[in-house]
Formats: C-alpha cells, sequence, structure tokens
C-alpha cells in the first residue's frame, strides 16, 4: 500500500514523503491517526494545495516540543517508594508512576512518552530517563528513587 505522509513519522519518513508500507499498518493506525493519506491522484493533489500549510503546524509543533524538552530539563524529580533490604524496591517504579511524578512537578508527559532504560525500576538509585516529546524532540531527565 502507497501512502503519502501528512507528518514526520520515526522509521518512515518526513512530511510528503510517499512510502510503500503493509496494508494492516496504513489501515489500521496511520490513516485513522490522521498520520497518512492513500496515495491516490487525487489525494496527492489535495495534499500538495495543503502543503504549506501542514509544514506550518509541523514546525509548531516542533517547537512546542522543543520548549516542552527545555522545562523538563529544569525540572528535579525525586520519587519516594518502599524498599527493602539492600535497595530493592517493593514492586517497581515504571512508566505511569514516573509521567505522573514528572506531572505532579509542573510538566504534563503522557505514560507512552516515557523511555525506560531497560524495563522497570527495581532498586533506589538515580536513572536517566528519555522523555519522547517529538519525533526530533528526546529530553533527558536524571530521576531519582529515593527509600520512603
Amino acid at each position: 500500500m502507497d501512502v503519502i505522509l501528512l507528518e514526520k513519522t520515526a522509521n518512515l519518513g518526513n512530511l510528503g514523503d510517499k512510502v510503500t508500507i503493509k496494508a494492516g499498518y496504513g489501515r489500521n493506525y496511520l490513516i485513522p491517526q490522521g498520520k497518512a493519506v492513500p496515495a491516490t491522484p487525487k489525494k496527492i493533489r489535495e495534499f500538495e494545495e495543503r502543503r504549506a500549510e501542514l509544514e506550518k503546524q509541523a514546525a509548531e509543533k516542533l517547537a512546542a516540543a522543543t520548549a516542552h524538552g527545555e522545562a523538563l530539563s529544569k525540572l528535579n524529580v525525586v520519587i519516594t517508594h518502599k524498599t527493602g533490604d539492600e535497595g530493592r524496591l517493593f514492586g517497581s517504579v515504571g512508566t505511569q508512576n514516573i509521567a505522573d511524578a514528572i506531572s505532579a512537578a509542573g510538566v504534563k508527559v503522557e505514560k507512552h512518552q516515557v523511555r525506560l532504560p531497560k524495563g522497570v525500576i527495581r532498586h533506589i538509585g538515580s536513572y536517566d530517563i528519555d522523555i519522547n516529546l517529538h519525533t526530533d524532540v528526546v529530553a533527558t531527565l536524571t530521576i531519582k528513587i529515593v527509600a520512603e
């Protein structure tokens, strides 16, 4: 299936690229999410008419993500959790816990934007967490896990 991308998509291409993808990926994800349109002659003409508008929207999203990343870099996030012997946590700290802690600190972050270095966190200490704000903007934030 050939589609035209309406925004930059990781591992696929940039705005306006015509790419060949599997039909299910396009039909079930890209097209319903508004990230692509089928590459028919009519849609290609419509895209070319809207290209300037879409590029302006993409630039605005990138600028907002960059500002959001700068706000994140100024945060100092500490998560308290119950611990046992030798600094091992009872349970674990996952993406939802981290997203909630960052949001409580004043910057809104969704669970799906948090990228953990390895699964979940099971020990106290400091961890560098990547926050994927945009396909071009990834903010790194140091999170400290302490005993309750």
